[in-house]
């Protein structure tokens, strides 16, 4: 399977699976494979429909649900995160990243869901 089917499949099996679980539309429009210059890897699932409420509410089922899309990406799903649109409770992204040593250090010294005002953690494992 190529990169592409592979992004469309688990594309598709998340919304599905986000859309059953909060009973109600949610659209999963783009997903992107992507490496940064800084040495970040990982996908961004743009979305539509999801809000900050279903992530403070449902957040259990959709970190378990964003850990599987990763695994199934060959992603180390150490780092889980949504970003908000600035100055409403609308989720834009949902995001897995495997993180540089620089951006790990970033965001080891945060403390909290919400280290900027527009990101939301959902899953972050601290290396020993």
């Amino acid at each position: 399977m190529t990169i592409t089917e592979t992004l469309s499949k688990n594309r598709g099996e998340l919304e599905v699976k986000l859309r059953n679980l909060l009973a109600k539309p949610v659209f999963l429009i783009e997903m992107d494979a992507f490496a940064l210059p800084c040495g970040c890897k990982g996908a961004t699932i743009n979305t539509r429909g999801l809000q900050y409420d279903d992530l403070e509410i449902f957040e259990d089922h959709i970190v378990k649900y964003l850990k599987d899309t990763s695994e199934n990406l060959e992603i180390e799903p150490s780092f889980l995160f949504a970003r908000l649109v600035p100055g409403t409770a609308e989720i834009a992204s949902l995001n897995s990243r495997v993180l540089c040593n620089r951006c790990y250090m970033d965001f080891a010294r945060g403390s909290g869901k919400k280290p900027r005002p527009d990101i939301y953690i959902l899953n972050f494992i601290r290396r020993e």
